[in-house]
């Protein structure tokens, strides 16, 4: 099975146009990749995809491995805007001055509950988070203790965030059968939501800045998508 190599601030994706990942196949292949982004189907301006995780398991959506898709995408084809649907879920993506521009659709944030002994924020953007505001080094003891609680029978992506001023927020990423990463889009999304609620979020990573819009409970995601 052949595989381009690509990444978004240092979350590293293997990319595919050939069908037939397994669990056990996607182990196998993955190396020291975040992922594999298995395109199943495409035109000239859509694409299908699954967003497979390094132990096999399958999320749901990735801000991070759908940038990267629409990346790919547009350097085959041209097209200005693409489509990229993951499951039920579609998000639009258009190329702006080198990033990628995306709507990744509804956010929806829950009233802080204690979990752990922690305060915890539950955002869902197509996929779990749970939200710890506080000092991002905590990060290593607090994800996988959220992770895997029992409040999360699938498990959940976990951040640690810092809110810097008014737009502007620092924060670490648990990964949801990753681990810690360096960058992560939809943790970004869940991140802003989070702490901010609404309007324009620039959300730093350890990998790099992302830029979140969050109007009407929808959310735009800006940031890059390059190939290795």
């Amino acid at each position: 099975m052949r595989f381009s190599k690509w990444h978004a601030h240092g979350n590293v994706y293997l990319l595919t146009d050939e069908r037939g990942l397994t669990p056990e196949r996607v182990r196998a292949e993955v190396g020291d990749a975040d992922g594999i982004v298995e395109v199943v189907s495409t035109t000239a301006d859509q694409a299908e995809v699954v967003i497979w995780n390094p132990d096999g398991s399958t999320a749901e959506l990735s801000g991070n491995g759908t940038r990267i898709a629409a990346r790919w995408l547009v350097s085959r084809t041209g097209a200005s805007e693409v489509r990229i649907r993951v499951g039920p879920r579609e998000t639009v993506a258009r190329m702006r001055r080198g990033d990628v521009e995306q709507e990744l659709g509804e956010v929806a944030v829950s009233e802080p509950e204690r979990i752990a002994g922690l305060e915890v924020v539950v955002v869902d953007v197509g996929n779990p988070h749970a939200v710890v505001v506080g000092d991002p080094d905590e990060l290593p003891r607090v994800g996988p203790l959220l992770e895997t609680h029992p409040r999360f029978p699938d498990r959940t992506n976990v951040q640690v965030a810092r809110v810097d001023g008014p737009g502007e927020v620092t924060a670490r990423i648990w990964e949801r059968g990753v681990g810690e990463t360096s960058s992560s889009g939809t943790s970004a999304v869940a991140v802003a939501a989070a702490t901010h609620g609404e309007g324009d979020v620039l959300v730093h990573f350890p990998g790099g800045d992302l830029r979140v819009r969050l109007e009407g409970g929808r959310a735009t995601l800006t940031g890059p998508a390059e190939r290795l």
